[in-house]
């Protein structure tokens, strides 16, 4: 669903640009809302979310799927976690919706689908990684890279129920936002991926703003 915001950007209390291929994790606070604006299109920003609390407590897809009764996360959607709790609520989408079902890529996953010399590409996981061990006050490890959410990213749902890598559907200047509904720690991989149509096979940056209400 298709819903604008009215919020500026001059307004906003952060803003940092994320190059293609980086990552980035920061701590949104309960009443703060976060936009991922994709600055030139096509661009796929893997995402995980955790309670600021007790990182134990997470986004969860099974929940969120349940909860909303669709596949598909878009404005009005709200963010469940694996304690069937709210963590964030997306008030303004003009993407029009964002994947939850096909995953990140990895170096494994790289390999089984395009090529054993892929291996060595760098994938959403490494990025996730050196996050977490590049800021160890986050207190999150290997074992907390679980379900996460492709920003901007299109997987359809085939007619047997498969899924399938297209085209991305959003555009320069296409954003998501979200308000938290506790205190968060959002992980962004700006993905890197060279090997299916979701980026353009064109990693490009995107910005992370934050308004205080």
């Amino acid at each position: 669903m298709i819903k604008e915001s009215q919020r500026e950007p001059n307004q906003a209390s952060f803003r940092e640009v994320v190059a293609a291929g980086d990552y980035f994790i920061h701590t949104v606070k309960q009443g703060q809302t976060v936009r991922l604006l994709d600055l030139q299109g096509n661009q796929a920003a893997d995402t995980l979310f955790y309670s600021a609390a007790d990182p134990g407590e997470r986004y969860s897809a099974m929940d969120t799927i349940r909860e909303q009764g669709n596949v598909y996360l878009t404005a009005g959607t709200t963010l469940m976690s694996n304690r069937i709790n709210p963590l964030l609520k997306i008030v303004a989408d003009t993407c029009g919706r964002h994947d939850t079902l096909g995953g990140a890529c990895a170096t494994e996953s790289n390999t089984v689908r395009y090529d054993l010399e892929k291996r060595c590409m760098h994938a959403c996981r490494d990025s996730w990684m050196l996050a977490v061990n590049q800021h160890p006050e986050f207190s999150l490890g290997k074992r907390d890279i679980t379900h996460n959410i492709n920003f901007f990213m299109n997987v359809p749902v085939t007619a047997d129920g498969g899924l399938t890598f297209e085209d991305g559907i959003s555009a320069p200047g296409k954003y998501v936002e979200l308000t938290a509904c506790m205190d968060v720690v959002i992980l962004i991989s700006n993905c890197p991926q060279l090997n299916n149509p979701c980026n353009g096979y064109n990693p490009t940056p995107i910005e992370v703003l934050i308004w205080n209400d």
